[in-house]
């Protein structure tokens, strides 16, 4: 830790929240008024910073924070040294880390084949466990089978990370899977895209089979097994990616991403990318669709419920015209909050700085602010400094898309923040990944490594 290189907005935030937190059904952090209040006292400074992995390349891409108190961070390892203590190939596997509130590692697990798979999403699970989802290429090993290219892999795990059942799902050709939760009925939704070509028409299982084009949002409804209940996709004929989903009041799901097409189920396309959300019924089938976005590329990766039960999207955006009203620079962290009744932009925020910015992760804080997490190579605008050629970088905003409090992590490399939770003692915790050795990343163990750290 070095304190010299803190960065905050304001000298000190400390708000006494009226709430403390209780998981949603989709396993994320929520108000209520049921327990004590929490006092969050956020300096910006690393209380720790800390790197898991081998000679290899390994990444988190999610986390959640655990029942005890400690934290499960999720991703893919290449490596077979180091931490990664059950594996003996270089392939891609999934990789499950618990440690401590405090940062010690209390147990590290591999899942996967002879071939890559790819983690990319984990979440809580009724019963104290874990949903873990990504893709795989794999058909032997823990991998039930494969379809084709890649597949849908889904997998669950009990508390102490033993493999408890998994599922794929895919066809012939590329589908990949980004994120998957436990629904409110104690089943499965599953989101990510459908490489629609090399299915032929297939994956709706409402009799449509209408052969849209190169990829569509895919989603898949799933038992307390994982066993499929019904899947349905969207999109047009060119390139339609789902990254995040959840579950609405009503029992139907809201999937989001980005589109480039602009025909069959894009109506108001905007430009060469757009975010793009699908909202659908308890049954899948299509309420309603909005874009937003300009002239460039706009790619949405992950939304949260806000308090007034609307949406809030987060990703980033390289356009400068039409609902991206106030750009930065190359590329901002764009968020926007819309309704939930039929996709109405409520209001819209370019956040960063004259480069490249962007979102990975937003949560809803219990204080009524919401936390995001990314990366930065800005050292403008609404960014303090830059300690490289990209950092990791968490911003709080209030619920007018206002910016609260920033700060970025990192060394002279190249670090990413990929997910961030508030923790139960009122400060942030953030995973991701490095290629550096200095400043703020201390250790260095390979190629790329997980990177977590504690903000205090």
């Amino acid at each position: 830790m070095l304190p010299t290189n803190f960065k905050y907005l304001l000298p000190i935030i400390a708000i006494t929240l009226l709430f403390s937190c209780k998981k949603d059904d989709n396993g994320n952090e929520n108000p209520s008024d049921d327990d004590p209040p929490v006092q969050i006292d956020l300096e910006g400074v690393i209380e720790f910073s800390k790197t898991f992995g081998g000679s290899g390349e390994d990444k988190a891409t999610a986390m959640v924070i655990a029942n005890d108190g400690g934290y499960v961070v999720f991703g893919s390892t290449k490596s077979n040294d180091g931490d990664i203590v059950d594996k003996t190939d270089l392939n891609s596997d999934f990789w499950a880390l618990k440690l401590t509130a405090d940062g010690e590692k209390v147990w590290s697990k591999t899942y996967g084949g002879s071939n890559d798979e790819e983690g990319q999403s984990i979440r809580k699970t009724n019963d104290g466990g874990y949903i873990l989802s990504g893709f795989s290429r794999s058909s032997d090993g823990d991998v039930g089978g494969n379809e084709g290219f890649q597949d849908y892999w889904i997998v669950k795990i009990d508390r102490s990370g033993n493999l408890q059942w998994e599922q794929h799902y895919g066809f012939a050709g590329g589908e990949q899977c980004f994120s998957t939760f436990q629904t409110s009925d104690g089943g499965y939704f599953a989101t990510g895209f459908l490489d629609v070509t090399g299915s032929n028409g297939q994956g709706n299982d409402d009799g449509r089979s209408v052969q849209h084009g190169v990829g569509e949002f895919w989603g898949i409804k799933m038992d307390s097994e994982g066993n499929k209940e019904w899947r349905r996709y969207f999109g047009g004929t060119n390139n339609d990616r789902s990254y995040d989903a959840l579950e609405t009041d009503d029992g139907g799901f809201l999937l989001v991403g980005a589109s480039e097409s602009d025909d069959f189920d894009i109506t108001d396309s905007k430009g060469s990318y757009d975010y793009w959300v699908v909202r659908v019924n308890a049954d899948g089938d299509k309420l309603w669709t909005k874009s937003f976005g300009g002239e460039e590329i706009d790619v949405a990766y992950a939304v949260t419920k806000s308090m007034d039960g609307n949406y809030i999207l987060v990703g980033d955006a390289r356009s400068t015209d039409q609902d991206v009203s106030n750009p930065i620079g190359n590329a901002d962290l764009w968020a926007v909050k819309f309704s939930d009744n039929n996709g109405a932009m409520i209001w819209e925020k370019s956040f960063g700085g004259t480069e490249f910015d962007s979102a990975k992760s937003i949560k809803a804080m219990s204080d009524g602010n919401y936390l995001i997490s990314g990366a930065t190579r800005s050292a403008n605008g609404d960014v303090t400094s830059n300690n490289g050629q990209n950092d990791a970088w968490v911003i709080i905003i209030n619920e007018d898309g206002e910016l609260q409090f920033e700060m970025n992590v990192g060394g002279s490399d190249l670090d990413f923040a990929n997910d961030a939770h508030q923790t139960a003692d009122g400060k942030i915790i953030l995973v991701g990944d490095t290629e550096s050795n200095d400043i703020d990343v201390t250790n260095n163990r390979g190629f790329n490594d997980l990177l977590i750290v504690k903000i205090k």
